[in-house]
């Protein structure tokens, strides 16, 4: 079964539409993007979710302060690093982490892995000039190696359109995705988000036939 994460949660009606949608995760922000939250807003988006919903900070590269002031705020379940972050500052919140890598062409996945060993999971999103994530650009999936020993959560212009394919083609633990399913940036499309969620049980059922 393939988990569900939708990131760039801004308000409390689009945590709940992912959650009641059958999602997994939730992604809050606290990075320079059109989804950022404050630590205020996230702790009241988590406290309006029903139970059993997995909350994600996000931060790229951040002051040990500002993780801090989070974790205290919120409490969330999980951390995700977007930025050049070294391991052992992941590693140092005592929650557990996931790593953003963004994936071209030359870069050494396997190399991270093994630097990252710590990771829940990696995250691979698109490689971009402009931003960290959330461009809503997709990259080359042939690029994943199939030996990866964490799991690999997909990012990277996914939509409700391609999302069967790229569980068919990746088979990842998870899927991430924030710009696809979004009216506007930082605002959720509710059908898009039940959409998106559909298919992905669609081609979870699909690949074990």
């Amino acid at each position: 079964m393939t988990r569900i994460k939708i990131c760039g949660i801004t308000r409390i009606e689009d945590g709940l539409a992912a959650a009641h949608a059958g999602a997994d995760a939730i992604g809050l922000v606290f990075a320079n993007s059109p989804r950022r939250v404050t630590p205020q807003q996230a702790c009241a988006i988590a406290a309006a979710l029903p139970p059993f919903i997995t909350t994600v900070a996000l931060f790229v590269n951040p002051a040990v302060d500002e993780v801090a002031r989070v974790i205290e705020t919120m409490r969330p379940h999980c951390l995700q690093f977007h930025g050049e972050e070294p391991p052992e500052f992941c590693a140092g919140f005592g929650l557990p982490w996931l790593k953003a890598l963004r994936v071209r062409p030359g870069v050494d996945l396997l190399q991270s892995a093994a630097l990252y060993a710590g990771a829940q999971g990696l995250l691979l999103d698109a490689w971009s000039a402009a931003a960290h994530g959330g461009t809503g650009e997709r990259f080359d999936w042939a690029l994943i190696p199939p030996d990866l020993p964490l799991p690999v959560v997909l990012a990277g212009g996914l939509t409700p359109d391609n999302i069967a394919q790229a569980v068919h083609a990746v088979r990842p633990w998870a899927v991430d995705v924030s710009s696809g399913v979004e009216a506007a940036p930082g605002i959720k499309d509710a059908e898009k988000i039940a959409a998106l969620i559909k298919e992905v049980k669609h081609a979870d059922v699909a690949v074990t036939l």
